[in-house]
């Protein structure tokens, strides 16, 4: 199964931050739309970077609670993984699992930012992937008994 996949059921929505937005305005968002990550645009519109749930809690940590008024530019992160719609679902579950990070912007073929997967995605897709699988046999091996 490929990414594309994964954004066909699940949509191509993507929640997006300026770069010079405020930590504190990252949390509301995140909180606010029960999710784990924004991705971060310049003010041109390109993608700069990603901003998730665990960046903000190392910029709590190390800078206490003023750490809410400061850039999310500041502590976004800004070396990331993205993925395209062709790849398959198993090499960015394994790149996810090497990084240690969940969430992965998709580009499509013009290098555009087309949507967002996390683990929880494809943990989801490959859950129905074995249940697919199981039945398939169970229905093979009653068909051939």
């Amino acid at each position: 199964m490929q990414v594309r996949h994964i954004l066909r059921d699940k949509g191509h929505d993507i929640i997006a931050i300026q770069s010079s937005a405020t930590l504190g305005e990252a949390a509301q968002i995140l909180s606010n739309k029960k999710i784990g990550a924004l991705v971060v645009k310049c003010k041109n519109g390109k993608l700069a970077g990603i901003f998730s749930e665990r960046d903000l809690v190392h910029a709590i940590a190390a800078t206490g609670v003023g750490a809410l008024s400061e850039s999310v530019e500041r502590h976004m992160t800004k070396t990331l993984q993205t993925c395209v719609e062709s790849d398959a679902v198993e090499s960015i579950m394994e790149v996810m699992t090497r990084g240690r990070f969940r969430h992965v912007p998709v580009l499509d073929a013009n290098d555009q930012l087309c949507g967002m997967v996390s683990i929880g995605d494809i943990v989801k897709t490959r859950i129905a992937e074995t249940v697919s699988e199981a039945a398939a046999l169970r229905n093979y091996i009653s068909d051939t008994a």
